[in-house]
């Protein structure tokens, strides 16, 4: 079988069974993810020179060179009797292996992805920098994705995201959409994001922050008029504001400390869990940025952002441990899987006493 009838091939057994994502390992059989759940399927196991032939070909030349020089690359690819979809190349054990996800027609409306309603609070923000954080795969393009598309269909504005690769296709509504994939319309995100803040954007989408530069120029972006949302890997609202100081010199961070105390608007963190009837719920944490929260940012104190979230509930804020409970309580996840993800286990347990039986 030619490769590009290799890969037609595995793209078509993910959209038969439906799947999430197909994996391509070694040594393994194709294995998919329904649901959350990894599942081989009765295929022979695959060979890894048969999966970088059959991949490597779909690769543009940026991608192809960083597969070449850093082991790693992701692209997005379009079948027009299939869809789209982003693939991920990148070496194990000395060998490739892919990561094959099936990308929506259209982005989701937020009301349908289960978030606290809160989230939708951050749509209504003019201009200001809002992180998402959370761990690979729990869904922050997708909630990002969902968000503009709230500003997209409510309001006219002019939009540009800048991804690798472009996940969400956004169709033109009240707003005009630009998106900017790297590696074949920008080099790189710092390129890009000079680029698009000379094309009067009024919100502007980073599909991730990976350097100190992208950052610095999204700080600057947000504090000087735009709406800027952008994603970090990262567990809690704590450690998203710590990561963008962090990823500087020890000497320039006051001063980057002071720009994203300035800059900051939101910061909002995500996780999913089982849910009890099948598949995964999402629960989050938002911190609405405010005048206490601004101080702690500017003096590194950062431990307090917590009892922020608490101060500003009537801001939109929620904590992760009321938006765990809230899942038990309407029956959506279990209290002991509530557990694993709290990060203030008390604060936790009194909320799902306020439960009652049911909940625990």
């Amino acid at each position: 079988m030619e490769h590009a009838d290799v890969l037609e091939s595995w793209l078509r057994l993910l959209c038969t069974h439906a799947a999430a994502d197909l994996f391509l390992v070694a040594g393994f059989p194709p294995a998919i993810r329904v649901n959350g759940i990894v599942t081989p399927l009765e295929e022979p196991p695959l060979d890894g020179g048969a999966i970088e032939g059959a991949v490597m070909p779909a690769l543009h030349a940026q991608a192809l060179e960083r597969y070449r020089t850093a082991g790693s690359a992701d692209i997005s690819l379009r079948r027009p009797d299939l869809g789209r979809f982003r693939i991920n190349l990148h070496r194990e054990r000395g060998r490739a292996a892919a990561t094959i996800r099936l990308l929506p027609a259209t982005p989701p409306l937020i009301g349908e992805l289960g978030l606290p309603p809160q989230v939708e609070l951050v749509t209504r923000l003019h201009h200001g920098l809002v992180l998402v954080g959370g761990a690979t795969g729990c869904g922050k393009t997708t909630t990002v994705a969902a968000l503009v598309n709230e500003i997209n269909r409510r309001e006219a504005r002019h939009i540009i995201t800048i991804e690798d690769p472009i996940e969400y296709e956004h169709p033109h509504q009240k707003s005009v959409v630009e998106q900017v994939e790297i590696g074949i319309d920008a080099p790189d995100f710092p390129t890009a994001l000079r680029a698009a803040l000379r094309q009067a954007p009024d919100v502007i989408v980073i599909g991730e922050m990976r350097d100190p530069e992208t950052m610095k120029i999204a700080l600057t972006a947000g504090e000087t008029g735009h709406l800027v949302f952008s994603t970090l890997h990262t567990t809690d609202v704590t450690s998203t504001v710590a990561r963008v100081a962090d990823s500087f010199p020890l000497e320039r961070q006051p001063t980057i400390r002071q720009d994203l105390s300035m800059a900051l608007a939101a910061v909002m963190m995500q996780t999913l869990l089982p849910g009890t009837g099948g598949g995964r719920v999402p629960a989050a944490e938002l911190l609405m940025i405010g005048y206490g929260a601004r101080q702690h940012i500017r003096k590194n104190a950062l431990q307090h952002l917590h009892q922020e979230i608490t101060i500003t509930k009537r801001n939109g804020s929620i904590t992760l441990e009321e938006s765990l409970a809230q899942l038990v309580r309407r029956g959506l996840i279990a209290a002991d899987d509530a557990r694993t993800r709290t990060v203030h286990a008390e604060e936790l347990d009194g909320l799902l006493r306020m439960v009652g039986p049911s909940g625990s």
